[in-house]
């Protein structure tokens, strides 16, 4: 058995719960959604795929987001539950060694995006949120530092994970990039109708940062779209949308919005990775489809 899942916080979460309640020690497979929508996924029979579109030669899938839903029976449990580590605990629920109902309750205000606005200025004070941030896709799958941190979240609490030293520089360097990251949004952010379109095309290296913090700098706008190149060669565009968790009353379903375009997600977030030579056709109707906020 090897368990396939994707290398953000939920799909930690949902390493640490699988291989906990099945004892299944050998190295995860890390995979994107991408690697789905375009058939080069490596899945295998006995694979466990979490957090992830479906694949037919798998064992068990588990899973929430509303575009991977399927009609056809399968071996696992899809529900639209806030995370997908929601799903793999209640599907495995009694099989594990330890209480890991704290880490479950944070990876779904956290993939759900359920934070008060201190929570978003302020992740320092919030053990779990700042966690989660020490996880970026941007900097490549880390999958050394994703399999330590299911290691470290299967054998102790909140406080010895950060206390980590690995996991302690990086705390160190989110709270960096954040205090950082409100200046780069105010200068590579255009608002069109209520749209905050924060385009970083134009740099090398994209600042990372607090995703949410947009929504508390730009509280007029209901979503928000980022657009950068996945790195210096410039081949890829990569477009993450998000509805303000502040301003709730964007009419798009952007998980729907981006399937069209080689993407996916919930209702609320989405992203997409596609070849810089669609760009030109695809940006524009997706920003389009933004402005006009139609349901």
């Amino acid at each position: 058995m090897r368990i396939v899942t994707r290398p953000d916080f939920d799909g930690v979460v949902c390493a640490v719960l699988i291989s906990d309640a099945l004892e299944i020690g050998q190295p995860i497979r890390w995979l994107e959604p991408n690697d789905f929508n375009k058939g080069s996924a490596d899945i295998q029979p006995g694979d466990i795929v979490a957090n992830l579109p479906y694949d037919p030669r798998c064992d068990i899938w588990l899973d929430h987001h509303s575009t991977n839903r399927i009609d056809t029976p399968f071996k696992g449990l899809f529900s639209d539950a806030p995370s997908a580590a929601r799903n793999v605990f209640d599907y495995f629920q009694g099989r594990f060694k330890r209480d890991y109902s704290e880490l479950v309750y944070w990876a779904d205000r956290i993939d759900s995006a359920d934070f008060s606005e201190d929570e978003v200025l302020y992740p320092e004070k919030y053990d779990y949120v700042l966690l989660s941030m020490t996880i970026s896709g941007e900097n490549g799958k880390e999958e050394g530092y994703c399999n330590k941190l299911v290691r470290l979240l299967r054998e102790k609490d909140i406080t010895h994970v950060l206390a980590d030293p690995d996991v302690a520089v990086r705390c160190r360097r989110v709270n960096t990039e954040n205090r950082e990251y409100a200046d780069w949004l105010k200068q590579y952010t255009r608002i069109e109708s209520q749209v905050a379109i924060i385009d970083f095309r134009d740099l090398d290296h994209p600042p990372s940062g607090n995703r949410f913090l947009s929504y508390c700098l730009f509280p007029e706008t209901v979503v928000s779209v980022r657009i950068r190149y996945e790195d210096r060669r410039k081949q890829t565009v990569v477009v993450n949308i998000g509805h303000s968790i502040f301003n709730p009353h964007c009419n798009i379903h952007v998980g729907n919005l981006l399937a069209d375009f080689e993407g996916g997600g919930h209702r609320g977030a989405a992203s997409t990775r596609f070849d810089v030579s669609k760009m030109n056709d695809y940006l524009p109707e997706i920003i389009g489809r933004l402005v006009r906020n139609e349901s």
